[in-house]
C-alpha cells in the first residue's frame, strides 16, 4: 500500500511551515477572488457583504472559535500522558459541544437578524436598507451549522501533530468557496439580473458549501488513517477520567480562545456601527461615501489583513501542541525557547510583508480594485493592524496554554474598552486636525491591540520569567533589515516611477519590487545569521545546499 505522507508527525518548525503555507495558499486564494468580485459587486455590495460576514464572525466566536484548539490541546495531552480511552471520548465530546453551539447560534441569527440590521444602520439612509442585511445574515448563518463540526475534526489532527491534513482541508475550503463567490455572484448578478443582495447571498452561502466538502475530506481521511490515531505510543495504567471531567477540561481551555475571538470580533464590530455613523455625522461623509470606507476596513482592505493573520494562525497552531508537551513534561527552559522562537518566527515574515504592502499601497490597491480615492491612503495605515493583531493573537495564546485566565481576560477587556473608547473621539480628533477621519478609526484598533500585547508581554517576563533577550535581538535585526529594504526600494523608485493608472504595469511594479525587497531583506538576515537563529540549523543547511547545487 502506498505511504500516505500527509499523515506524518511533524516537529514544532515544520508543523509551523505546513500549517502556515496551507493558510497562506487559502488567504492567496482569498485575496485573488476579490478581484473579479469587486468588479462583479462594488464598494455598495462589498459593505453588504462585510456587515454580514463581521455579524458571522462574532457568532463563529461564539459557536467554535475555541474548540478546535481546546481540542488540539487536550488531544495532545492525553496522547503525551498515554490516556487513549480519554483521548477518544474527548473527541466525541467536543463534536457534540460544537453541533449544540453552532445550532444554539444558527436559530439565534435567524430569529435576530431583523434587530441586528437596525442596530448596523439606525435611521440612516442612502446606501444598503435594513432588509438587505437582514437578509445576508440568514444566509451566512447556515455556515454555522457545519463550520464547528469541522473546526474540531482540525483540532483532532492538529492534537495528534498531523498538520498536514487540516491544511489541505483549508485549501479545499477556499477553493470551493472562492468559486461559488466568483462564478455563483457573476450568474446572479449578470446573467439572471437578478438583485445586488441576491448575488451577495449567494457569495456568502459559498462559506456553508465550501465548509460541507472540507468537512467530507476529513472525515474520510480520519477514517482511512483509523490505525495512525489509535495507535499506542507507550503502554500505562490509565486513570478513570470521567466525562464530565473531559468535558470540563474542554471548556476551561476552550473559553479563553472563545473570549479571544470575541473580542477580536468585537473591534470589527465596533467599526461596524460606529464608522458610518461617525463618519456621517462628525466628518461630513456621505452615506454613500462612508459606506466605502466601511467596505474597505471589513472587506477589501481586511483581505490583505488575512494574508499577515495568517503566519500568526500557522505558528499558534504549531505552537500549542508543542508547548503543551513541554509544560506536561516540566521542560520550563523547552517553553521559554519556544515562546521566544514562535515570536521570532512571526515577525520574522510579518514585519517586512507588512511594511512592503504599505510600501506598495497605491500599486496594489490598483491592481486588485483599479482607481480609487480612498483605497491606497486605508491599506498603507491599515495593514499594520493585521500585524498587531497577528502579534497579540501569538501571545494571548502563549498566555492560554500557560492557564492564566486572569490576564487573559484583562488585557482583553482594556483593549476592546480602549478601542470602543477612542474610535468616535479619534474620527472627531483626526477630522478637525485635518487629518483623514478614517485614520482614527484605524488608530483606536493599534493602540487596542498594542496595549493588550504589551500587557501580556509584561506578564510573560514578570510571572513566568521569560527572557526575551534572543527575541529583541532577533526583532533589531528584521527591523534592521526592513529599514535597508524600504530604502533601496526607495531609491528604486527614481529608476522604475511606481506612478501609472495601468493595472498591467502595476502588476510588473508589484512583481519587480517584491522580488527585489525580498532578496534584500533575506540576504540581510541571512549574512547576520538570523534566520540561522531562529530557524536552527536545518534551515540553514537549506542555503548552503542550494549554494552547492547551484
Amino acid at each position: 500500500m502506498k505511504k500516505d505522507k500527509t499523515m506524518q508527525k511533524t516537529n514544532f518548525v515544520k508543523g509551523a511551515f505546513i500549517a502556515t503555507f496551507g493558510i497562506v495558499i487559502t488567504k492567496i486564494l482569498g485575496i485573488l477572488y476579490v478581484i473579479p468580485f469587486h468588479a462583479i459587486i462594488g464598494e455598495r455590495g462589498g459593505a453588504l457583504y462585510g456587515y454580514a460576514y463581521t455579524i458571522y464572525l462574532v457568532f463563529m466566536s461564539l459557536s467554535s472559535a475555541g474548540i478546535p484548539l481546546a481540542i488540539s490541546k487536550v488531544i495532545s495531552e492525553y496522547q503525551t500522558l498515554g490516556f487513549y480511552q480519554a483521548k477518544k471520548r474527548a473527541f466525541i465530546i467536543g463534536k457534540k459541544i460544537a453541533w449544540i453551539l453552532g445550532m444554539i447560534c444558527f436559530i439565534l441569527l435567524q430569529l435576530f437578524a431583523p434587530i441586528l440590521a437596525k442596530f448596523i444602520l439606525g435611521d440612516l439612509t442612502g446606501g444598503n436598507t435594513i432588509q438587505d442585511i437582514c437578509f445576508v445574515i440568514r444566509i451566512i448563518s447556515t455556515a454555522i451549522l457545519i463550520v464547528p463540526i469541522l473546526s474540531i475534526y482540525r483540532g483532532y489532527f492538529e492534537g495528534h501533530r498531523f498538520m498536514s491534513p487540516p491544511s489541505i482541508s483549508q485549501v479545499i475550503e477556499q477553493i470551493v468557496r472562492v468559486f461559488v463567490i466568483v462564478v455563483g455572484s457573476f450568474f446572479v448578478l449578470k446573467v439572471f439580473q437578478l438583485s445586488l443582495t441576491t448575488a451577495v447571498g449567494v457569495a456568502l452561502f459559498g462559506a456553508t458549501l465550501g465548509a460541507l466538502v472540507s468537512y467530507f475530506y476529513l472525515v474520510e481521511k480520519r477514517y482511512k488513517n483509523k490505525k495512525k490515531f489509535d495507535e499506542k505510543i507507550r503502554p500505562v495504567n490509565e486513570p478513570m477520567i470521567t466525562n464530565q471531567q473531559i468535558f470540563r477540561k474542554i471548556v476551561i481551555y476552550a473559553i479563553p480562545f472563545i473570549l479571544i475571538d470575541i473580542f477580536k470580533s468585537m473591534y470589527n464590530y465596533i467599526d461596524m456601527v460606529s464608522v458610518v455613523k461617525g463618519l456621517v455625522l462628525h466628518a461630513g461623509f456621505s452615506t454613500a461615501n462612508a459606506e466605502v470606507i466601511m467596505s474597505m476596513l471589513s472587506t477589501w482592505a481586511n483581505k490583505f489583513n488575512m494574508i499577515v493573520l495568517s503566519i500568526s494562525t500557522g505558528v499558534i497552531i504549531s505552537l500549542i501542541p508543542n508547548l503543551t508537551k513541554a509544560l506536561v513534561l516540566n521542560q520550563y527552559k523547552e517553553v521559554n525557547d519556544k515562546i521566544n522562537q514562535s515570536l521570532s518566527m512571526l515577525l520574522f515574515f510579518t514585519v517586512p510583508m507588512t511594511i512592503g504592502l504599505s510600501f506598495l499601497s497605491n500599486s496594489v490597491w490598483i491592481l486588485f480594485y483599479g482607481s480609487s480615492k480612498y483605497g491606497p491612503s486605508v491599506l498603507s495605515y491599515y495593514i499594520f493592524v493585521g500585524l498587531i493583531t497577528g502579534v497579540f493573537t501569538a501571545t494571548i495564546s502563549i498566555i492560554q496554554v500557560l492557564k492564566d485566565y486572569k490576564t487573559v481576560f484583562i488585557s482583553l477587556l482594556i483593549g476592546v474598552i480602549l478601542k470602543a473608547i477612542l474610535t468616535t473621539n479619534l474620527i472627531i480628533a483626526f477630522y478637525q486636525m485635518g487629518i483623514a477621519p478614517y485614520y482614527g478609526v484605524i488608530t483606536a484598533s493599534i493602540v487596542g491591540y498594542f496595549t493588550s500585547f504589551m500587557i501580556c508581554l509584561i506578564v510573560l517576563h514578570k510571572k513566568y520569567h521569560v527572557n526575551y533577550e534572543k527575541f529583541i535581538q532577533n526583532f533589531m535585526d528584521i527591523l534592521c533589515g526592513c529599514i535597508i529594504m524600504i530604502f533601496l526600494l526607495f531609491l528604486l523608485k527614481f529608476i522604475i516611477p511606481m506612478s501609472s493608472n495601468n493595472r498591467v504595469y502595476h502588476l510588473f511594479i508589484v512583481f519587480l519590487y517584491t522580488i527585489v525587497g525580498s532578496c534584500i531583506y533575506f540576504f540581510y538576515t541571512y549574512r547576520m545569521k538570523t534566520i540561522k537563529r531562529i530557524f536552527g540549523d536545518k534551515f540553514n543547511y537549506l542555503f548552503k545546499r542550494k549554494k552547492k547545487v547551484k
